[in-house]
């Protein structure tokens, strides 16, 4: 006799209101994920009149409390210390060696901190170029 009310209640359950959860689970995630932006850094870069079509491969941030990130291609930005950079951008040109190496330094960045970047990556003889945005008057004096 218990046995044939267990089987009975099994019988009862119903999958609808389960699939009615896992929809409503759906449409929530579904509306929470466009309030999700992505982590991007905020870095000012400054102004320039000259401007180059070259997309870079490999890119390295340096903020304006001067924390270092460093990406491949498209890659989300990671941060990265100072002797770890090296390391870095010595795998990125061997991944790709004809490609550039840019760095996005925030314009309260100090120059020396900038040049250090550049003088690592020109005694180890990788491509790097400093990216700006351009100017507002971007016509030539």
């Amino acid at each position: 006799m218990a046995l044939k009310r267990q089987h009975d209640m099994m019988a009862m359950f119903s999958m609808a209101s389960m699939t009615d959860v896992i929809f409503l689970l759906l449409i929530f995630f579904m509306v929470t994920s466009t309030y999700v932006f992505p982590t991007a850094l905020e870095v000012n870069l400054p102004q320039s009149s000259e401007q180059t079509a070259i997309k870079p491969g490999t890119r390295v941030y340096i903020d304006s409390d001067l924390e270092l990130y460093a990406a491949f291609g498209d890659e989300t930005p990671q941060h990265i210390g100072t002797s770890a950079l090296l390391a870095f951008l010595k795998l990125a040109q061997q991944e790709n060696p004809g490609t550039f190496i840019a760095i996005y330094a925030d314009e309260e960045v100090p120059y020396g901190r900038i040049v250090e970047v550049l003088d690592m990556g020109a005694r180890n003889n990788l491509k790097m170029v400093l990216a700006t945005r351009p100017s507002k008057n971007s016509s030539p004096r």
